[in-house]
């Protein structure tokens, strides 16, 4: 795979009044930012502001109405399935198979993203010392506490070694230590050169962005540094932080 920052220049996703409706309902509406190569990058909302359609559209599952973007150097229109196999994705929901062990996932989604079986088992090595699994590998994946099975779905889409990583909300519903040590691991892997791209609702999490886009009803609402955004929003203020500026922002009508 060619490192998307010798195809892009740095920018590791581009994004221009990306457009998407669903019949009259407008749910991402003439969006832009850009994503650097090496950075986390966060997308913040409410439920239903139109993070997971962006992320969607960014990772080639949705066709966009309009606008334009390319990710990792392609085009979100018409090189979609290019995309597919240049990043890593982990969607929401739990994706993986509850009736089969973390071992047997791994194996399954090695096939799926086409990594050579040559590596194969240093792959199966690495994902189950990367996330702690190795003593629970032939365990029923459903058997799993849900920060463990997050983990597991976290390694598999790791497993092909892509440049991006897309993570939409993949803390949901696992405890505050859990999402301590997930977010210890997403910081480790950004150090190494990957492009993290994460939507949460959490402000706690937003922090370890280096940069975020806040949105709201389809808009951006603001986008820089998460310090920055602070300071421009309670210039008077030295105790605000992003709970005050997502709750001023959110509950404001979009223009």
């Amino acid at each position: 795979m060619m490192n998307s920052e010798m195809r892009t220049g740095g920018q590791s996703v581009t994004v221009e009044d990306l457009v998407k409706r669903f019949g009259t309902f407008t749910a991402v509406d003439r969006i832009s930012f850009s994503v650097t190569t090496g950075e986390i990058f966060g997308l913040l909302g409410p439920n239903g502001a139109g993070k997971s359609t962006t992320i969607r559209m960014l990772c080639g599952i949705l066709t966009p109405t309009s606008g334009t973007g390319r990710v990792a150097g392609f085009d979100i229109f018409t090189e979609a399935e290019k995309i597919k196999h240049s990043i890593g994705y982990m969607s929401q929901k739990f994706s993986l198979y509850e009736d089969m062990t973390p071992f047997e996932n791994i194996r399954f989604y090695l096939g799926i993203y086409s990594v050579p079986t040559r590596l194969w088992k240093e792959r199966t090595q690495w994902v189950l010392e990367t996330t702690r699994l190795g003593e629970v590998e032939n365990r029923l994946t459903r058997d799993l506490p849900p920060g463990w099975r997050q983990r597991l779905a976290l390694g598999c889409a790791m497993l092909h070694r892509p440049d991006i990583l897309f993570l939409d909300e993949p803390t949901s519903g696992v405890d505050p230590i859990t999402r301590r040590r997930f977010w210890a691991f997403i910081k480790k892997l950004a150090a190494e050169g990957v492009t993290v791209f994460v939507t949460t609702h959490y402000m706690d999490e937003a922090e370890y962005c280096d940069r975020i886009v806040m949105i709201n009803e389809g808009k951006i609402a603001a986008s820089g540094a998460p310090e920055k955004i602070v300071r421009e929003m309670f210039p008077q203020d030295p105790k605000a932080d992003l709970n005050d500026v997502f709750i001023s922002l959110m509950t404001r009508k979009v223009q």
